[in-house]
């Protein structure tokens, strides 16, 4: 096999070459020979990983300053990574969203688990939000956008550079209109028979998350004739999903009175905006507010931002989950349903659970689970990442 003409990083004797081999997107710089050459590469460059027999292994993006020092584009390490190679990553990721879903309102893109590494892609019909969290996406940003604009007909792309992630390649916070002109009002996104209205110029991420709505699904099938509390609800995903099921009635607990605002619109868009309410504040101290009342629910869920996106703050982020299973599931009425997320990648499924069962237990309730649930098809999984299986998703049956 012949080379292309590109760096060449190479594995330590050490360096576990089958782990590579066997999948593995990623090569940590501590496995490296990062010698003066190497050193010399220029952040984001393309560049070929060997073992440390000098077999090519990958084509791929060299970051050696960073903790990932290679990230793997391609198998194949003469693959020549330009529009035609990216548009064919970009077809094979939009034709599985077009046979999963009948409406182009979808994560088009979700980085590794569509083997482009950090890109994200959100859709909103003719919106396109995307997430460049990687030096090599920047410098062909115009050329995914062309790309997205001729394969989905989107007349809106816009770039939402914000986010740990950017930080981690060393590129600027900042949002920008790629395509087209920037919309004025929210989007209307129908899902599981709610409307829910993303602000894709201020909201969170790309305005809208798209992860949970199996999720959303199964807690509206539990929600018909409930009184439904819905904490760290952002734009009222649970609670408008739960009304959308037949909810009698749903409470919203953001921080975020924009959020909230946005969840009261949709709640209004669907004609249900007499049987929603919104409460503004710390979850933790409105949660403890809510027990002193002596407020019980038949359906809570809890749906709180990442306590532990990183392996340093595991121990304090299982902790703050524990905090938020114990006050959530005291306001839970006998017999009632607890919902417990985590989009935490570094709380793995078992110690997520394992600080639910404490904090649920530490309530003196008695739970039971009755569902595990994941991100929805639309954010693939990389076997090897748990980084792209983030979002868990517990049902308890709080007996009696």
């Amino acid at each position: 096999m012949t080379t292309p003409p590109f760096p060449v990083l190479r594995l330590k004797p050490k360096g576990d070459s089958r782990r590579i081999r066997h999948g593995h997107p990623w090569a940590w710089a501590d496995e490296l020979v990062l010698d003066r050459r190497s050193r010399a590469i220029a952040p984001g460059a393309l560049a070929v990983l060997e073992d440390a027999e000098r077999n090519p292994l990958a084509m791929g993006v060299a970051t050696v300053d960073a903790k990932i020092a290679f990230r793997v584009l391609d198998r194949d390490p003469a693959a020549r990574i330009d529009a035609d190679w990216l548009r064919a990553r970009l077809e094979a990721a939009l034709d599985l969203r077009r046979r999963l879903f009948d409406q182009p309102f979808y994560r088009l893109v979700h980085a590794e688990g569509d083997a482009l590494p950090g890109l994200i892609v959100d859709r909103f019909g003719d919106v396109l939000g995307v997430q460049p969290n990687a030096i090599w996406l920047e410098e062909r940003l115009d050329m995914i956008a062309d790309l997205l604009a001729d394969l989905t007909g989107a007349t809106t792309i816009l770039k939402n550079g914000s986010g740990r992630a950017r930080a981690q390649e060393g590129l600027p916070e900042e949002m920008a209109v790629l395509r087209g002109a920037a919309p004025t009002a929210p989007i209307p996104v129908q899902m599981t028979g709610a409307t829910y209205l993303a602000d894709v110029m201020g909201g969170q991420k790309t305005g809208l998350f798209y992860d949970q709505r199996p999720n959303h699904a199964f807690a509206a099938s539990l929600a018909k004739g409930a009184r439904v509390l819905d904490v760290f609800s952002h734009v009222g995903g649970f609670a408008l999903a739960g009304l959308a099921g037949g909810a009698a009635h749903a409470l919203c607990i953001d921080s975020s009175a924009p959020a909230l605002e946005l969840a009261g619109q949709g709640a209004a868009a669907m004609g249900v905006a007499d049987r929603v309410d919104t409460r503004q504040g710390d979850a933790f101290a409105v949660m403890e507010a809510l027990a002193d009342e002596g407020a019980h629910f038949d359906l809570v869920i809890a749906d709180p931002p990442a306590f532990a996106p990183s392996k340093t703050a595991l121990s304090q982020g299982l902790r703050a989950y524990e905090r938020v299973a114990r006050l959530a599931a005291s306001l839970v009425a006998p017999g009632g349903t607890l919902i417990l997320c985590s989009c935490s990648h570094a709380a793995d499924l078992g110690k997520f659970r394992q600080s639910c069962l404490r904090g649920i237990g530490r309530a003196g309730r008695d739970p039971r689970l009755i569902h595990t649930g994941f991100a929805g098809p639309d954010h693939p999984q990389h076997p090897a990442l748990t980084e792209t299986g983030y979002l868990k998703a517990l049902a308890f049956r709080l007996l009696p």
